[in-house]
């Protein structure tokens, strides 16, 4: 599956790994909320590369939540890092039935199964065992699942098994996502001349 490609970037944003220290995930989360419990959306813009824009459509969309005094929550950034892994490679559509699969709607907590930024820890944690490897195959992306929400515990029954499935297809389309990136850096080679033979993959 992984076709040995890798990304550098922490997933959903435009951050390279290293000039964080090499977190993803929750570190990641609670490095950019270490001074401030809310960031404004200029940051949000900054980080994750999203226009403002396509930003105000997911709000208005109910995304996101409410703002406390326009600043924005860990929890909210963490949706919409994962809302941005998403948007490349599937519809809006369905990035928005997924994110209600998993946790119905952002401001109503009793059908809540995972924080979103705990969510965002687990596909971080995941992509990190994908991308160490040369091959996955569906079978241990499904292991990864296991291995790293080994200590998720219920809120709902069933849950687990519908955060197991979420993450399987965040997981894919996110590389979907990097593969397709991949695929256009390696045209614009093309057409730029660059190849020094015919080899695509070198």
């Amino acid at each position: 599956m992984t076709l040995g490609i890798i990304d550098d970037h922490i997933p959903g944003t435009v951050m390279l790994k290293k000039t964080m220290g090499n977190v993803t995930g929750l570190e990641f989360l609670n490095k950019i909320f270490y001074i401030s419990n809310g960031i404004m959306l200029q940051q949000i813009r900054e980080i994750s590369g999203v226009d403002g824009s396509t930003l105000q459509n997911w709000v208005k969309r109910g995304w996101v939540g409410t703002t406390i005094n326009k600043k924005y929550s860990k929890e909210q950034l963490a949706r919409l890092l994962i809302i941005n892994m998403l948007r490349d490679s599937m519809l809006l559509e369905r990035i928005d039935y997924l994110m209600k699969y998993i946790n119905g709607s952002f401001n109503n907590q009793a059908d809540k199964i995972i924080l979103e930024s705990e969510l965002y820890d687990y596909v971080c944690s995941i992509i990190d065992k994908v991308m160490n490897q040369d091959k996955t195959t569906n079978e241990q992306l499904r292991n990864y699942i296991r291995e790293c929400t080994e200590d998720y515990v219920e809120r709902i029954s069933g849950a687990k098994k519908r955060l197991h499935s979420a993450l399987e297809i965040i997981v894919i389309t996110y590389y979907a996502t990097i593969i397709q990136k991949h695929s256009e850096s390696l045209f614009i080679r093309i057409q730029k001349g660059d190849f020094a033979d015919d080899r695509l993959v070198q």
